[in-house]
């Protein structure tokens, strides 16, 4: 391998695993929510029915983090991408022809399994191994989801006016164009060897500039690689847990009931889903300005800002009428789950490390099972109180604590690291 090559082909690779995440939420969570008002009526399910499909699809997307972990272990990125593209497809094409409610939920099923096997841990997987400043290339991957997030419910709109509200037709056209572009990405990540040798390489071409540039002082970067257990024994690794839930449980379920709930209140279609577009756009301007400055500031404050913007856009979106609390629902949601992702990502690699991180992130990916139950909650308080807005004062709060417990954490020390503290100590005694 090159060095020309070894230059070049991190970018070739972020650019394939940014166009295939942008399809991937564009065609899931984000078309999902829009669409499910215009699936309800013609197949006359309750709402409380209607949204545990996408209850269904984040407990498949968070229960099934563990697979791609175990394909990647043993058979590769490649294999992995194939795998999660195929089992995408088919989610989707049975979406396009669903008539009853078990066959909603399987559909729905195979799109959150595809999607964690064909997104976002194979992707983080390796942009870690082959950055070595990793905010700008986890902010513009992490963009690309945004950017999709944003394009997902204009297309919703723009599918139903070409094909005279025929919702049936967008979800084959999605099954695919995300079928082949999961090849073609398949196809441009390469054997199962060539990580490991991209990463030596990688290593060799960098060591230099990391004697040159070291990290920010103000950025703390573990230089111990701790393992799976000792991680997730301690507190930080549980508060990134739970910072990863509380945005989970904020973003998929104002996506999925944002559309429903601000019509309920009188806001006209079109500009419902104009701010959960916004929303979306403000994801993307977080993500930017999150990758722009994760590796010259703390990305702990990243995720401090987050977690309050989360609570602040979930108590707007709670009585959205007016323009100044969609708008502030938007930006509070959206940059509160942009920055939260990346934040939670960055965080996990300078806390613990990159040689167990793919095992890590999964563990955190799996709270997606539980923060999945949100829209489903929705949809039974909606069916029994009558209204949504219940659902995201109670969210809001759980936030709330959240933000409580990243601001007062500070980075893990390794146990030898403690037990070496506490001998010293023990002497100046």
């Amino acid at each position: 391998m090159t060095d020309h090559q070894i230059q070049h082909r991190p970018w070739l690779l972020l650019g394939a695993f940014s166009l295939l995440l942008f399809l991937i939420t564009a065609a899931t969570y984000s078309s999902l929510g829009v669409m499910i008002p215009a699936m309800v009526p013609q197949l006359g399910w309750s709402w409380q029915n209607a949204f545990l499909g996408f209850t269904v699809m984040g407990v498949a997307t968070g229960a099934s983090s563990w697979l791609p972990t175990l394909l990647i272990r043993r058979w590769g990125v490649r294999a992995t991408l194939v795998a999660g593209a195929a089992v995408m497809a088919a989610g989707l094409a049975l979406l396009a022809r669903v008539q009853s409610l078990p066959a909603y939920f399987l559909a729905t099923a195979l799109l959150g399994i595809g999607f964690q096997a064909a997104a976002l841990i194979p992707g983080t997987h390796v942009l870690s191994a082959i950055f070595r400043q990793r905010a700008l290339p986890f902010g513009i991957y992490f963009t690309s989801g945004a950017l999709g997030g944003v394009a997902g419910p204009l297309l919703v709109l723009a599918s139903q006016g070409a094909f005279d509200g025929q919702w049936r037709m967008y979800w084959a056209l999605q099954a695919v164009v995300i079928g082949l572009l999961g090849l073609l990405c398949a196809a441009v990540v390469g054997g199962p060897k060539w990580l490991e040798e991209a990463g030596r390489a990688m290593d060799r071409l960098t060591a230099a500039e990391a004697k040159a540039a070291p990290a920010h002082p103000r950025v703390f970067r573990t230089d111990h690689d701790w393992s799976v257990r000792d991680a997730v024994r301690t507190p930080q690794f549980a508060i990134l847990v739970a910072a990863y839930f509380s945005h989970l449980l904020a973003g998929v379920t104002a996506a999925s009931l944002t559309q429903a709930h601000l019509t309920q209140l009188g806001v006209a279609g079109v500009v419902a889903a104009g701010a959960l577009s916004a929303e979306g756009l403000m994801q993307v301007v977080a993500r930017m300005a999150g990758g722009a400055v994760g590796d010259r500031i703390d990305p702990r404050w990243l995720l401090v800002l987050a977690q309050g913007l989360l609570v602040a856009g979930l108590l707007a979106l709670s009585h959205a009428t007016t323009l100044p609390l969609q708008a502030l629902y938007a930006v509070g949601v959206g940059l509160g789950f942009g920055l939260t992702v990346l934040a939670v990502s960055l965080l996990l690699l300078n806390y613990f490390g990159r040689r167990n991180n793919v095992e890590l992130f999964s563990l955190v990916c799996l709270v997606g099972a539980v923060s999945a139950a949100g829209p489903f909650i929705g949809g039974f308080m909606r069916d029994r109180l009558g209204s949504f807005t219940p659902t995201f004062q109670l969210f809001a709060a759980l936030t709330a604590v959240v933000f409580v417990a990243v601001l007062l954490m500070r980075p893990p020390k390794p146990r030898a690291l403690e037990g070496a503290a506490g001998t010293e100590a023990v002497a100046d005694a």
